[in-house]
């Protein structure tokens, strides 16, 4: 063989080697990107669901995703999911995963699942004034104002009004029956999420205050992005009017004048002035005439 017959040769099959690597590397590639990219359906929020939301057909559906990233929990069946109960807000297209609903087999309410760890639900009655008509809805922002009689003064009418409780999440609304005057009447209600220690707070300032009078609670609405906290002084029915201060009645007094008869004082009378004497002869008449001294 010769020479340049046996360099062909060899370049022949370096390009056939060069062509079978490049082969089996792209088929290797392409199988790894295929399993890489491969999307199954799993349940998602066909709409948004507050906490306390029943699922079923007409608020779930099924959504593609990545094989390789599904979240942990996640629900391939959507049929396994109804009447199952969120504890969490979903928005719509959100995944729905078990850490989401309320745990299978488990007695009583959603509120249990609702108050974060190391806080406390309180419930308060409230009437539609003290809750700002209504406007009041979960998550919520409010500021708790509480009016009692004044603690230490004697006048069991004289009260003030303080915030005591600031930028405390609502977790609940809703209504409650009581009796009033032998009837069945609806309250609304407002549950507050608390710290045990502002629980506490709240509690005793709504019980019985001095002379067997309840405190009355008044609920401020904030803006969601306000969380600034305030501090007040408290107001009372004095301050509320300016600071004016009650003054006695002006009594008008008419003056009478009376003429009293003043005692008559003497007048002393003038000093006497020396005098002298002077015997004038004049003509053949005699007389005498007086000259003041000087």
């Amino acid at each position: 063989m010769t020479r340049p017959s046996t360099l062909t040769t060899v370049t022949v099959l370096a390009l056939l080697f060069a062509a079978c690597a490049s082969f089996l590397a792209y088929n290797y590639l392409s199988q790894q990107a295929g399993n890489s990219y491969q999307r199954v359906a799993i349940v998602s929020a066909a709409v948004d669901l507050p906490i306390g939301s029943k699922l079923d057909a007409s608020n779930i559906k099924l959504a593609d995703w990545p094989k390789d990233a599904l979240p942990a929990g996640c629900y391939r069946d959507a049929q396994a999911l109804t009447q199952r109960v969120v504890v969490r807000p979903l928005s719509a297209g959100d995944i729905v995963t078990e850490n989401k609903l309320m745990p299978l087999n488990i007695s009583g309410g959603i509120m249990a699942y609702m108050v974060p760890k190391g806080h406390r639900a309180v419930t308060v009655a409230v009437n539609e004034v003290a809750g700002v008509a209504g406007f009041i809805t979960p998550n919520s922002r409010v500021d708790v104002v509480l009016t009692t009689p004044r603690p230490g003064s004697s006048d069991d009418r004289e009260y003030i009004s303080k915030i005591i409780l600031q930028n405390v999440p609502v977790l609940a609304t809703g209504q409650v029956t009581e009796q009033k005057e032998g009837k069945p009447g609806v309250v609304p209600t407002v549950t507050l999420d608390l710290a045990p220690e502002d629980a506490e707070k709240l509690i005793v300032g709504i019980g019985i205050g001095s002379g067997g009078k309840k405190g009355s609670l008044q609920l401020l609405l904030r803006n969601i992005i306000d969380v600034a906290a305030i501090d007040t002084k408290g107001a009372t029915v004095s301050k509320a009017l300016g600071g004016a201060e009650t003054r006695p009645p002006t009594v008008v007094t008419r003056a009478v004048s009376q003429r009293r008869s003043a005692p008559r004082v003497s007048a002393a009378p003038p000093p006497r002035q020396a005098k002298y004497s002077m015997e004038v002869i004049k003509g053949g008449a005699k007389f005498v005439r007086e000259f003041a001294q000087d």
